[in-house]
């Protein structure tokens, strides 16, 4: 089942993801110099997309080099990494037009979180006329530094004595992965964890509690409308996870999972609504809150139910610090 998760999953969704940010990338030349706009938005969601499939493959290359904050950096609550963008269209500061001056710069500035207000954040109309020649040209640079990251990570789960070996062919003689327990541990506490951010970072700070009203724009990529579509993303890269890993061996085990799973998909199916309309209607915010309920009952099949069956100890996530 190892070998599985590497094979069927890891390794053609990471090659993927390369392969989406090559496309955007060239989008944005295209952007810059013919004014097509909406084929680089266009390539922007798909790119988006793709890593919302592999996002919670936090180990090994996305956890190199800061790769993972520097994709998207999220959430960012007190709205200091939106000022430092604003500040930067506002300053034209040209090192941010070359992939290395970029680098230099805060990891807010290089991912898709910028690329987003780039191509659809205040004053994106002008991205195609002389007035926004410095932000097509920032722009650009962002693709071409996801496309450098992107393919980064690609090769080093392809390659044959890196990381999929390690994980698929434990050793005791390895640092990270000793034994199939340990490597078991990694999947499926990589699934359990990427359950727990949907939750935690993606909608329960957006949908309305007892204590505060729905904040629509706590909600990622709500000024491009894929917020839906990225929790989506999100949702299908977890299940095809653990079902091409074929993890779970427990035929009733795997129907309570396979039922979450079901009413996860149908609950982010039900949003049609861009965020903030979504919120404010009753039906489509119950929905939210149903895809709430969903997680917590995967995190539990799969947290604890799961790694009992298997015998496994899954620790604290990555987001608690751990």
């Amino acid at each position: 089942m190892l070998r599985s998760s590497v094979s069927n999953f890891i390794r053609p969704q990471t090659k993927a993801f390369a392969l989406r940010t090559a496309e955007l990338s060239k989008a944005m030349y295209v952007l810059c110099e013919t004014g097509d706009l909406r084929g680089a938005q266009e390539a922007f969601a798909s790119a988006a997309s793709a890593y919302g499939r592999i996002e919670f493959l936090r180990v090994g290359p996305l956890m190199e080099a800061n790769r993972a904050e520097r994709i998207l950096f999220f959430p960012d609550r007190k709205g200091i990494g939106l000022r430092q963008i604003q500040q930067l269209l506002a300053e034209k500061d040209l090192a941010a037009t070359t992939v290395p001056g970029l680098q230099g710069k805060s990891v807010a500035l290089q991912g898709l979180g910028a690329l987003e207000f780039v191509l659809f954040g205040a004053g994106f109309e002008t991205i195609a006329t002389s007035d926004g020649a410095f932000r097509c040209a920032y722009g650009a640079a962002i693709a071409k530094n996801l496309e450098q990251m992107a393919s980064e990570i690609a090769a080093s789960w392809a390659d044959p004595e890196g990381i999929a070996k390690r994980l698929a062919q434990p050793d005791a003689a390895y640092a990270d992965y000793r034994t199939s327990t340990e490597s078991l541990e990694a999947v499926v506490g990589l699934v359990s964890h990427g359950i727990e951010n949907i939750r935690d970072t993606r909608i329960n700070p957006v949908i309305a509690n007892a204590d505060r009203k729905a904040n629509p724009k706590q909600a990622l990529f709500w000024r491009s409308g894929l917020t839906m579509a990225m929790l989506d993303a999100n949702v299908e890269g977890l299940r095809a996870l653990v079902e091409l890993s074929s993890v779970v061996t427990d035929p009733a085990l795997l129907a309570e999972i396979t039922s979450a799973f079901d009413r996860a998909e149908t609950a982010i199916g039900a949003v049609t609504l861009q965020i903030d309309q979504a919120l404010a209607d009753p039906e489509q915010a119950g929905a939210l809150v149903d895809l709430v309920g969903a997680t917590q009952d995967l995190q539990r099949l799969i947290g604890e139910d799961l790694s009992a069956t298997l015998g496994l100890s899954v620790g604290f996530s990555s987001l608690d610090g751990d």
